[in-house]
């Protein structure tokens, strides 16, 4: 559970089995709640753990790409299954509430985000869940990549 267990890898694994091969700017905008400093630290770990493998370009300006090892693509059945429980439990017991858990609709502005009156779905328990489901990754033009 470890190779796992922070908060960002299940969704940079999910993206990088969605779409193959991404740049790090391209899963920084997939990921719009994430910091660019944990997104790094992130695939540091996923690197080191070979689920990752990052490419630099010799290119200017630098290009930088990441994508999965075989060992990375062998989690595809869990990341599925853990994402079948994930709609699952959304489904049937809404979001998590948490203190200042913004995925679980929870924002800046304290809203609960959980479902309103029994069987009643809360609008940002939807819209939560909505971005879990698809994240959106528009390919654009070269970005630099963050310094070490």
């Amino acid at each position: 559970m470890e190779v796992l267990g922070g908060r960002w890898k299940l969704a940079v694994l999910n993206l990088l089995l969605e779409h193959g091969t991404l740049r790090f700017g391209e899963l920084r905008r997939a990921l719009p709640s994430v910091t660019q400093r944990m997104l790094t630290r992130q695939l540091r770990e996923m690197e080191a753990d070979d689920l990752v493998v990052r490419t630099v370009y010799g290119e200017v300006p630098p290009r930088v790409e990441y994508s999965l090892t075989a060992t990375g693509t062998s989690l595809r059945d869990v990341a599925a299954q853990l994402d079948r429980w994930g709609r699952w439990y959304l489904d049937t017991h809404g979001a998590p509430a948490r203190a200042g858990n913004e995925s679980a609709g929870e924002g800046k502005e304290g809203g609960s985000g959980g479902a309103g009156k029994e069987g009643e779905e809360g609008e940002e328990s939807r819209k939560s869940r909505e971005k879990v489901r698809a994240p959106a990754v528009a390919r654009r033009g070269p970005e630099p990549e963050p310094e070490s």
